[in-house]
């Protein structure tokens, strides 16, 4: 017979009448929910806790125990007996070696609350995937194998749980079943992490001796532990305070997702209510723009509410015509959250690619999604002694703090106070992979104080005065490709049009502006954003703008691009086979290269990455640099 969703509650189907179903439903739906994970060191049992939590809730049928059985005989660790981590090690590679690798989300509930748990693995290599899990729980239970006591992992998990904002951290230790239940061990082990948890900022835990496998305290109090007189996991899990009834006491915060408009007569702004409660003529203020207005009305999928509160999702009306989109934040009028550009940081790194400083990153913060850079960390921190370490850079798994710039405002808060406007993660603009993952402290105290100084003299004005429309020609290429000498083409062909322009020569830049730049992919970074800026300002003063690198990267050339506006970037691709720059050789820095004296070089041991829908391609094999130019100035004219 399978069994339904409640514990202790199991109807035969045929005995079941509409009336019961629907109000068994009504009463299902309206329970509240808990996320947590599991975790701690390799094999302290969290897969095994999670698949007996899941046996007593009733959340097995009958074909699962079977294939359970079956599964626990043929590949199981636990003998003859039903290995209950089975029922979470989804993964083949995970039931071969008896681990966890990825995250396994699994749900189950009880008469009282439904809950998702979350098994993150123990390995320090998945750390990421530990992060990823812990990102939206509301609580913790580390687990501790008896036998060994607080480990590595056990202090890394503990620490990130902290760095997270996981207010409800519950200590397990498992396997009591293995050391006879011995407190005195237990006690000796609960000290032991009491000490180590002070030291990183957990003043409050609740511990309890389980054993997964044999059920000790996780359903019912156990006989075995007669001086344990908490309360069993289970019990705990269901009645413990959730994050959400704290944050509705909080300031008002709704990161609209969507402007609803179904038709002329509707306009709403759809999202997730963060923090705090709302109603019907609340002042309201949009961030970042900082409009006011009052809110008319509340609507839901079930009709009008009269208030909504955290965690509710819903469409806001406003009382006045408020420009409003995807991204904004609406907040409390008397409190709202802070808007900056630039930021200190805790960030986790999560990519095999070490962080590059200086590289562009998505950065999306809720439904905000703007291009950051990170400069080099302040420092990586130990997890294990928590000690600071200097570092240039962010390898995988590594945390670290440091400073990010956006490209524009957006609207946070400290990851303290509210973890989705404080949380944010970082994306590659090549890949789309999520590289990173980090939490705000504050907002930068330069950020505040220095501000865009409006004038009335703008580039439109200067470009008209010289009789032309600003552009920035980015010629790219190889070295060797040919980039100098056509855009010296290039320039001598619009001076004799009576064009103003300046071109911007690699080799030039970096005799002063760039001087203390070398050539490691950090600095190449560093040296195209100085030079786009620069390429910028000029634009700015009404100049064309040539500028000949050989600019490897696509997300720094992208980047460069994105502080103009459209269509004022024009890429040029110097198209030149690498055999053919290699040939012509005119500086003798392919021969260095190869013979390694010259290191980090340009299609010999550094990459590049060829544009792939330049506004405007050369081939320098066909095309004398003379006629490379007349095809450019064809492209560009007329330059107003």
């Amino acid at each position: 017979m399978a069994a339904t969703i409640d514990q202790d509650v199991i109807y035969k189907t045929d005995d079941l009448i509409a009336e019961d179903i629907d109000a068994y439903l009504d009463v299902h739906q309206h329970k509240s929910l808990m996320r947590f994970i599991t975790c701690g060191s390799v094999d302290d049992g969290k897969s095994t806790l999670i698949g007996r939590l899941l046996y007593d809730s009733k959340m097995i049928f009958e074909d699962q125990l079977a294939s359970l059985e079956a599964d626990s005989k043929r590949v199981g660790t636990q003998g003859q007996e039903i290995d209950f981590a089975l029922l979470v090690d989804g993964l083949a590679a995970e039931r071969e070696q008896g681990i966890t690798i990825d995250v396994a989300y699994r749900f189950f509930a009880t008469e009282k609350r439904k809950f998702i748990v979350a098994d993150c693995p123990g390995h320090e290599q998945y750390t990421r995937n530990m992060v990823t899990g812990a990102s939206t729980a509301d609580l913790a239970v580390i687990l501790i194998d008896a036998r060994k006591g607080v480990l590595v992992q056990t202090r890394r998990h503990s620490y990130l749980a902290k760095l997270l904002g996981i207010r409800n951290i519950v200590l397990a230790i498992n396997k009591m079943d293995l050391i006879a239940y011995d407190q005195a061990k237990y006690d000796a082990i609960v000290a032991d992490y009491t000490a180590f948890a002070h030291s990183i900022g957990i003043t409050d835990f609740t511990a309890m001796p389980i054993s997964g496998f044999k059920g000790d305290n996780i359903t019912e109090t156990s006989a075995n532990t007669p001086w344990y007189t908490g309360k069993p996991l289970m019990k705990h899990l269901e009645t413990v305070d959730l994050d959400v009834t704290a944050d509705q006491g909080k300031p008002l915060r709704v990161a609209v997702q969507w402007v609803n408009r179904p038709n002329l007569d509707f306009r709403g702004f759809s999202g997730q209510i963060a923090t705090g409660r709302v109603k019907p003529g609340d002042a309201i203020r949009v961030l970042p723009s900082g409009k006011t207005s009052t809110i008319s009305k509340i609507v839901t999928f079930d009709g009008e509410r009269d208030e909504a509160v955290a965690g509710q999702s819903v469409t806001l009306c406003f009382a006045d015509e408020v420009d409003c989109s995807r991204g904004d934040v609406i907040a409390t009028s008397d409190n709202p959250p802070e808007v900056s550009d630039q930021f200190e940081s805790t960030i986790v790194w999560m990519a095999d690619e070490s962080l590059i400083p200086g590289r562009a990153y998505w950065l999306k913060l809720g439904t905000q999604m703007v291009s950051a850079t990170v400069h080099a960390p302040k420092y990586t921190v130990n997890v294990n002694t928590m000690e600071h370490l200097a570092a240039k850079t962010l390898d995988l798994n590594a945390i670290g703090v440091a400073e990010i710039a956006t490209d524009k405002p957006i609207v946070f808060e400290p990851y303290t106070d509210n973890r989705t406007l404080g949380g944010f993660i970082l994306i590659d603009k090549i890949t789309n992979a999520t590289v990173g993952a980090g939490m705000i402290h504050f907002s930068l105290r330069r950020a505040q104080n220095v501000h865009w100084q409006a004038t009335d003299i703008g580039r439109e004005v200067h470009a008209s005065l010289k009789n032309q429309k600003a552009r920035v020609l980015w010629f790219t290429g190889l070295s060797g490709s040919g980039k100098s000498t056509i855009a010296n083409e290039v320039e001598k062909s619009l001076n004799l049009m009576n064009r103003h322009t300046f071109l911007l020569d690699g080799d030039n830049v970096r005799h002063g502006l760039n001087k203390d730049l070398g050539f490691t992919e950090a600095d190449r970074i560093e040296n195209i954003r100085r030079v786009g800026e620069v390429a910028k300002l000029m634009a700015d003063a009404g100049l064309i703008v040539l500028t000949a690198f050989i600019s490897p990267f696509r997300a720094e050339r992208d980047m460069v691009r994105s502080m103009l506006p459209d269509g004022e970037f024009i890429e040029i691709f110097v198209d030149t086979p690498l055999d053919v720059a290699e040939a012509r050789d005119v500086k003798g820095l392919y021969k260095k290269a190869r013979a390694g004296s010259l290191k980090n070089f340009t299609g010999i041991d550094s990459p590049y990455e060829a544009p792939e829908k330049p506004e405007i391609r050369v081939n320098t094999v066909e095309m004398t640099p003379a006629e490379a130019a007349e095809h450019i100035i064809r492209q560009i004219m007329p330059l107003k």
